[in-house]
């Protein structure tokens, strides 16, 4: 990625190159902005292990208190541990520093409401105005924040996840699954095998030590995953578990050592969930059509939202959902709560195939049938990127473009989509068929129109 890439801002979030767009002055200005609308209250502040995280914690907690805000520091933790810390501790809200799946250079800051869900887009929008005022937060010494340590934020993480209702626990346990376990040198390392050892797993780990220092792409893709695909294979596991740096994201190694495809970890968990809770699943419209097909089998309604964590979360909400969550490895059990939680993933996953009862390859093999191909183009500039998306909605040889996110083409019994990504200059092009070759003819076609 290029060195002047811009601020990326979303709507929950922040995110840039760390000493070009993200700097200690961008943080503190972002977290001041924010704790002026939690002053005097708490707010709950965590973060995953990348290598600029003591720069960007100090300048978050900075802006915190200098705003009046109290900070409760969760410390070096998955996302969504931080999103559960919000609720327990009634906080007016939470900061979690990560870039997520963005490579080592890249940080950001990703903004909760009371609610431990990210804020909305009304929200972001008002903080992003607030941000760009010139309006000052500082509070005076007498009001300026206070700061506490919580070291407690895992265990109750565990805790919750165990008290999944229809979680099968003492067969779980007695099963004895042998799992290998990537956690990419993030924030997921620790509590996953915390929480996997409990559910009576034997553990096979790979870079589970929260360095910030990447031992590969950090996107839990299987076009990065071709080692540790290759070295959980050799250490002969029944399933693989495959993180990003935060851990909100989850990628599944089949037990012939393939990577099952990052968009059937929700079909997986949806498995699990579907048998148990009654409602309705509610995914992105970059989703697999093999997680409708399964609600379908289940008689259950199935909802789209545009592409991102909060859309899928209020969609949830407002549905009663069973289970939700985004094709990219998102799940999100709206009965602990409603984020994407690599844990909660894992756990789901582990009760789909004991109930299965066979191999993870052959367990994948009997999903749905779809062949999903993602692909992207970087652009130097957003106006560059505006242009090319602008030049996409001419085009008519798929027929009428659906413009909930992007532009997304349905013909037969497949789907072509351009969105533009929410946390990087680029444009995301999926297409979904029936054959790997429709899909790759479908995807290439699309790029070669993109003007």
């Amino acid at each position: 990625m290029v060195k002047d890439t811009p601020l990326m801002i979303s709507i929950s979030g922040v995110r840039g190159i760390v000493g070009a767009s993200m700097t200690a002055e961008v943080c503190l200005r972002w977290a001041q902005a924010f704790g002026h609308t939690c002053a005097p209250g708490l707010v709950v502040v965590g973060g995953d292990s990348r290598i600029s995280k003591t720069m960007m914690r100090a300048a978050t907690i900075s802006g915190l208190a200098s705003a009046g805000a109290s900070i409760i520091d969760v410390g070096v933790v998955p996302t969504p541990t931080v999103s559960l810390a919000v609720g327990l501790h009634r906080a007016n809200g939470g900061i979690a520093i990560t870039a997520s799946h963005n490579p080592a250079e890249w940080n950001a800051l990703k903004f909760y409401g009371n609610d431990g869900l990210f804020i909305d887009e009304e929200r972001g929008k008002v903080l992003r105005t607030a941000v760009e005022s010139k309006e000052l937060f500082d509070v005076d010494a007498f009001r300026v924040g206070s700061y506490q340590r919580d070291e407690h934020a895992v265990e109750r993480h565990i805790t919750a996840v165990l008290g999944i209702p229809f979680l099968k626990l003492r067969s779980i346990r007695a099963r004895k699954f042998r799992v290998g376990l990537d956690a990419v040198n993030g924030a997921g390392g620790e509590l996953m095998k915390k929480l996997l050892e409990q559910l009576g797993c034997e553990v096979v780990g790979f870079h589970l030590e929260p360095t910030g220092m990447f031992s590969r792409m950090p996107e839990p893709v299987a076009e990065n995953l071709t080692d540790v695909s290759a070295a959980m294979k050799a250490a002969d596991v029944e399933i693989g578990f495959v993180l990003d740096p935060d851990a909100d994201r989850l990628a599944l190694i089949r037990s012939d050592g393939k990577p099952a495809g990052e968009e059937l970890t929700l079909c997986a968990a949806a498995l699990a969930v579907l048998p148990h809770v009654q409602g309705p699943v509610v995914a992105n419209c970059s989703t697999s059509l093999a997680l409708r097909d399964i609600a379908s089998k289940f008689g259950r309604e199935y909802f789209e939202t545009k592409v991102g964590e909060a859309h899928v979360a209020k969609k949830m909400l407002e549905v009663k959902a069973s289970i939700g969550g985004e094709g990219n490895g998102g799940v999100m059990l709206p009965m602990i709560h409603a984020s994407r939680d690599a844990a909660i993933g894992a756990a789901l996953v582990l009760q789909a195939l004991l109930e299965f009862g066979g191999t993870s390859a052959d367990f994948f093999d009997s999903m749905p049938k779809y062949h999903l191909i993602k692909k992207k183009r970087e652009f130097a500039d957003l106006i560059s990127l505006r242009k090319a998306l602008e030049s996409l909605r001419r085009v008519v040889i798929f027929g009428q473009a659906e413009t909930l996110d992007g532009l997304k083409w349905r013909t037969g019994n497949a789907w072509i989509q351009a969105r533009a990504s929410n946390t990087e200059p680029i444009v995301r092009v999926f297409a979904e068929a029936a054959t790997p070759a429709e899909a790759e003819r479908l995807t290439d076609e699309l790029l070669g129109l993109m003007k």
